[in-house]
């Protein structure tokens, strides 16, 4: 038995429920730790049953015996002489085809790739429908904010555009410098070349801090000769989406996974609202890089538009 260690938001954990639907589709026995990583006061809470999905959990015993944390006095004291000699694997990159072959292991990682699932795609794209607005049983507030600008999205050119703050997570150092201003500046622009009437709907984990960011953006892309008028006009094309947070950032997903084209972050969560998006024509801008120190390629999918941290364009993923 492989017992998949659950951790992090929503988009995390669609990785590793993508992981367990291809282990489980090879007809190996796999089971969730979803005790270790939520049992704090401050953690993500564990959204797949948004989607009606629910999942076998091992045990406290199943977890112990692979792990080797039994708090009994002989392991403990043979921990003490000769180590932890837990059987698992520690992810280091974002796909590793030895992940597919384990067969009695404690696996922990995001698992961050569609390498994972790439033939299965189709029954993961399924498992991960949306419900219906009407079925999501909203207070009635954010279902109308929610509908309005799910009919405003739908109604134009809509690019959904995440912007996450990297400094928000607590292992900075691999995720800064990657997506800067510099980065969505670049990124907007090249939608601009190719989608001239784009609108822009703007999303973020801190809405208020990045609104910042959206002010100095708007204002980098404004050409000098433009009138009042025009720059109003401009303005206009750039809406901060800002109802959601906490239990409701599932909504953002929705949303921008109903755009047209989308902009994204170096973020899980980010990277699915890409790739729920079933507009055959979209276009998907990613940073260049997905994480400091590591190989990105294994993140990106066929087609994503790449641009580094200065804003220039580079190549579009094969």
């Amino acid at each position: 038995m492989n017992i998949i260690r659950m951790y992090g938001g929503l988009g995390n954990q669609m990785f590793q429920y993508a992981l367990y639907m291809k282990l489980k589709s090879l007809g190996k026995l796999v089971k969730f730790d979803d005790i270790n990583e939520y049992r704090g006061e401050k953690v993500h809470p564990i959204m797949l049953a948004l989607f009606g999905l629910d999942y076998p959990r091992a045990s406290w015993d199943e977890i112990i015996e692979l792990t080797d944390g039994s708090m009994e006095l002989r392991k403990r004291l043979k921990r003490k002489l000769f180590g932890r000699q837990a059987i698992e694997y520690v992810e280091q990159g974002a796909y590793d085809p030895k992940v597919l072959c384990f067969e009695n292991i404690y696996l922990r990682g995001a698992f961050q790739s569609e390498k994972y699932f790439a033939d299965i795609k189709d029954e993961v794209r399924q498992a991960y429908r949306f419900p219906e607005l009407e079925d999501m049983h909203l207070p009635e507030n954010l279902y109308e904010i929610t509908k309005e600008t799910m009919d405003a999205i739908q109604g134009c050119e809509a690019v959904g555009l995440h912007m996450y703050r990297s400094d928000s997570r607590t292992d900075e150092e691999l995720f800064e410098g990657i997506c800067t201003e510099k980065y969505y500046e670049g990124a907007v622009r090249f939608i601009q070349k190719k989608v001239p009437d784009a609108r822009f709907y703007i999303f973020s984990n801190e809405p208020k801090w990045v609104r910042v960011w959206v002010e100095n953006l708007i204002e980098s892309l404004m050409r000098e000769d433009m009138s009042r008028r025009e720059k109003k006009q401009f303005e206009e094309r750039f809406v901060m989406v800002e109802a959601n947070t906490g239990y409701t950032d599932y909504l953002d997903m929705f949303l921008m996974s109903k755009c047209r084209h989308n902009i994204i972050s170096n973020s899980s969560f980010s990277w699915w609202s890409a790739w729920l998006n079933d507009n055959q024509e979209k276009i998907v801008v990613a940073p260049d890089r997905w994480k400091n120190n590591i190989v990105s390629d294994d993140f990106y999918t066929r087609g994503m538009a790449l641009v580094d941290a200065q804003g220039e364009a580079g190549r579009t993923v094969e």
